[in-house]
């Protein structure tokens, strides 16, 4: 018998009652849980709730879904009461699922561990049980991770690790010949689907180092079959389906962005997308598109802990991000505002596209615009008061004198706040409010030492340049507006002690536009400018391998991918310990990936 049906069983979960009499049959629970999806894809959502709240005591499908709707708005809100409403019900879910769930005999568990098979003769309903047991487990891990603790952290890995192996024995019981008769089996096969896939997939993203680790504590990537577990999920019409097409959106409109080389598949996206435009016309964006990308998020954790590298929220609102993806900007920003115009019920929603919005100006330039969402974010949002503050002053820099001072807002006092905001988890600071916070701490000084261009600097940490690049216009514009920095530093009469720093990030900025507008001679120029002033880089001295990286991808772009990998190579064995470090070799094992003749692309290998 598996291990995850002997051994697995969640700490906090001590019901060993047997199922109810009323307890709902599984086409019946399958299809009324259908129903509650709908309601939930057309902004119904008390009504999905209503539905679900009678049976989740007697039926796993109940239980599951609406526990997932409290994780989401936990994982959305961060308030302690949304956490404590999740996780009492995420508790009940387990219980609910381990009553349907087989109970393994000591002669059967050592068969398991001398086989390492699971058994082939469960019931229809307790091969669901587990494949339920091991989404309220891999859910409830996720909000473990939003303690503090180290101790919380272990207990969540433990979870993700049994979830992960439970994934695994339902894996190899969908194979099983007996099951295809089963009524239930697609949606069997689909909640097998998005588990391993979406597992291949996260872990696909990890630099070798760190595989090798989780590796050994029994975890393995492939980014292909992730992308065709979860290709076969979306397309096989199961209950989960939904689910597997907005893990690959997010994985193509931000993971790749955000975490690799810019380069997405907006055909595929577009394809995934169709069918639900004319099946839900009234949803701009969903809970149950915001729960993915909660879950889908937090699971990441763990993984992302052990690199020390936390992301800050990743916004899902598929049609509008494709439209950005692409450069229009303007339908984009239409998309977003008719998406907060559907519903007022949760106000969190509208912050993932306040978010967007912002973005969406900032590449235009628009900074009072901007200004605008990056407010509404600090008054609003509790998900990263220190990214958006740092955010808000950024952009208010980018204005002019006259202008920022109608807003009424205290520029340098903006970003004396920022350390001060900074979150912890298991005792460490997230990596990319640590950075905003030492930009910031330029402005503690006596005197203050103002930054040059920090609104640009945080779109590069974001990777926006790969997005605004699509519009040589835009990318011409930001150019005029780095020219002007450039040349304000060279005529400062009284340099400061960041004076050589603050001209290299222009440099950076300088030669990414350059790139982007095919002129690689002068990129080519610029990054060189900065890497022979290495020596004289007092404190920023993640520039100088972000800039091998991006000097790395313009010698691919010429076609010399020998000296592409070289300078590639250079930054991620060369340096360390400097601003932003696994947020680059992210982005560098995605582009190694990419280059590498050898190595299949978008294919992560073990070590």
């Amino acid at each position: 018998m598996s291990l995850s049906l002997s051994f697995q069983v969640d700490p906090d979960d001590s019901s060993m009652q047997e199922p109810s009499a009323s307890h709902m049959d599984l086409q019946n629970a399958l299809e009324e849980c259908s129903t509650a999806l709908q309601y939930f894809l057309n902004n119904r959502f008390s009504d999905a709730l209503n539905l679900l709240r009678p049976r989740k005591d007697d039926s796993m499908y109940h239980a599951m879904g609406y526990s997932s709707i409290l994780v989401m708005q936990a994982g959305m809100t961060f308030d302690p009461s949304d956490m404590e409403l999740a996780i009492v019900a995420l508790k009940e879910a387990l219980r609910t699922c381990q009553k349907f769930r087989k109970r393994s005999s000591i002669a059967e568990t050592i068969t398991y561990y001398w086989y390492k098979q699971p058994s082939d003769n469960l019931t229809e309903e307790e091969m669901h049980a587990e494949l339920c047991y091991a989404e309220v487990l891999l859910q409830k891990a996720a909000l473990t991770f939003l303690d503090e603790s180290v101790i919380s952290f272990i207990k969540g890995g433990i979870k993700i690790r049994n979830s992960y192996h439970i994934f695994k024995d339902c894996q190899v019981m969908s194979n099983f010949n007996n099951i295809e008769h089963m009524k239930s089996h697609a949606h069997f096969r689909g909640g097998v689907n998005m588990g391993i896939g979406s597992f291949n997939l996260m872990l696909s993203l990890l630099p070798a180092r760190v595989l090798r680790l989780m590796e050994y504590l029994g975890f393995n990537g492939d980014r292909e079959v992730g992308l065709s577990q979860l290709r076969e999920g979306a397309a096989n019409g199961s209950l989960r389906s939904i689910l597997s097409t907005l893990t690959l959106l997010m994985f193509h409109l931000y993971i790749t962005v955000i975490l690799g080389t810019g380069e997405t598949n907006l055909t595929e996206a577009e394809a995934l997308l169709e069918p639900y435009k004319s099946k839900f016309p009234n949803v701009r964006i969903s809970r149950v598109s915001v729960c993915v990308c909660v879950c889908v998020h937090l699971l990441c954790l763990l993984i992302l802990w052990v690199v020390a590298l936390f992301q800050g929220a990743l916004i899902l609102f598929y049609t509008a991000r494709i439209a950005v993806l692409k450069g229009d900007f303007t339908f984009g920003q239409e998309k977003f505002l008719a998406c907060i115009g559907t519903q007022q019920e949760w106000r969190q929603i509208h912050h993932l596209c306040y978010w967007e919005l912002m973005w969406a100006h900032c590449f235009q330039q628009e900074w009072l615009e901007a200004y605008r969402y990056a407010d509404l974010l600090c008054k609003e949002s509790k998900w990263s008061q220190a990214i958006y503050v740092f955010q808000k002053a950024s952009i208010l820099s980018m204005l002019p004198e006259e202008v920022r001072q109608r807003t009424g807002e205290d520029v340098e006092e903006l970003f004396r706040q920022v350390e001060g905001l900074q979150l912890r988890f298991a005792g460490k600071s997230i990596p990319t409010e640590k950075f905003a916070s030492k930009r910031a701490a330029r402005y503690s000084a006596q005197p203050p030492v103002k930054l040059v261009i920090p609104a640009l600097e945080m779109m590069y940490v974001w990777n926006g340049f790969t997005i605004v690049g699509q519009r040589a216009d835009l990318t011409e514009n930001i150019l005029a507006t780095i020219q002007e920095a450039e040349d304000a530093l060279r005529d400062q009469p009284n340099p400061s002690v960041h004076h050589v720093d603050d001209q290299c990030v222009v440099q950076l900025l300088k030669g990414l536009c350059l790139r982007h507008l095919g002129r690689l001679d002068q990129a080519e120029d610029c990054f060189s400018l900065l890497l022979s002033s290495e020596s004289r880089i007092k404190y920023d001295r993640h520039l100088v391998p972000f800039t091998m990286y991006e000097l790395g991808l313009l010698y691919q772009k010429q076609g010399n991918q020998e000296k592409a990998v070289t300078f590639i190579q250079n930054a991620k064995h060369n340096y360390k310990d400097y601003s932003m470090e696994s947020r680059l070799h992210f982005r560098i094992h995605a582009a190694l990936n990419n280059m590498d003749p050898k190595t299949p692309k978008h294919k992560r290998t073990s070590a």
